[in-house]
């Protein structure tokens, strides 16, 4: 008797896709584009924290020139610039305090001179600019941030000793230290900083800051950041807008800075 086995044909087996697989995918694909978003939003704030490291070398450096050379320094920040706009609100440099021949013993000295505004200045190192869509706040920087009182002093490039080169000309913020690299303005509070603040914006970059000031992105009050120069001339990072101050911590999108 003959006995016949079974023949089982294979079974073809396609894969796909099921239903749950794909909604998980596609939630996966959608975590990733709202980090992307995020990532996106941020990137400012990167511009800003860049810009504080930046600023607080270029003040160090201030100060350690003032205790070197036994001169009052500066640390000057550009208000317009008559030939390079586009760097308005972003150069920053370093100067000394010119030294004048005594008339009676015919030795250089410091001027007698307190108003700094009234000094004349030798550039100490060529100028630094803050990162791109980053921007000096003239309106929030306080001469005594304690009392967010007193506008920053300024000065013209024509209190620059020797020959100004064109990008260079203009007026400029004047944040003073005194030869022992005490940061001390004329007619800040006693017992009170300075204070640096910058932040992440738009202007038109072909006109003035006055004629186009920049003005807050979408990311709004979280691009801000900046410290505070204290008499000894050390800075103090500001954590949060609030320690910035009331009108940085109101900022809406749109608004001038």
């Amino acid at each position: 008797m003959q006995s016949f086995a079974k023949k089982i044909k294979p079974s073809i087996h396609h894969s796909a896709f099921t239903l749950v697989e794909m909604l998980v995918v596609i939630a996966i694909i959608s975590i990733l584009m709202s980090v992307a978003v995020v990532g996106i939003n941020g990137m400012g704030g990167k511009g800003v924290t860049s810009g504080v490291a930046t600023a607080e070398s270029i003040f160090n450096e201030a100060r350690t020139v003032a205790i070197g050379k036994s001169l009052r320094t500066c640390v000057l920040v550009a208000k317009t610039l008559d030939n390079t706009p586009s760097e308005d609100l972003r150069r920053m440099l370093v100067a000394y305090e010119e030294v004048v021949k005594d008339p009676t013993t015919g030795e250089l000295k410091p001027s007698d001179e307190q108003d700094p505004t009234k000094l004349n200045w030798t550039l100490s190192s060529r100028a630094v600019l803050l990162p791109e869509q980053t921007f000096f706040s003239g309106l929030f920087s306080m001469k005594s941030h304690e009392s967010a009182s007193g506008n920053l002093d300024e000065i013209s490039s024509t209190r620059f000793t020797g020959t100004t080169k064109p990008a260079h000309v203009g007026t400029y913020y004047i944040y003073p230290f005194n030869a022992q690299g005490i940061c001390a303005p004329i007619g800040q509070a006693d017992g009170q900083g300075m204070s640096f603040i910058i932040g992440n914006g738009v202007r038109n970059n072909t006109q003035s800051s006055t004629a186009a000031p920049p003005k807050v992105t979408s990311s709004a009050k979280k691009d801000f950041g900046g410290f505070v120069i204290w008499r000894n001339g050390s800075t103090s990072v500001f954590r949060t807008p609030d320690q910035m101050g009331s009108k940085v911590k109101a900022l809406t999108p749109g608004d001038k800075f």
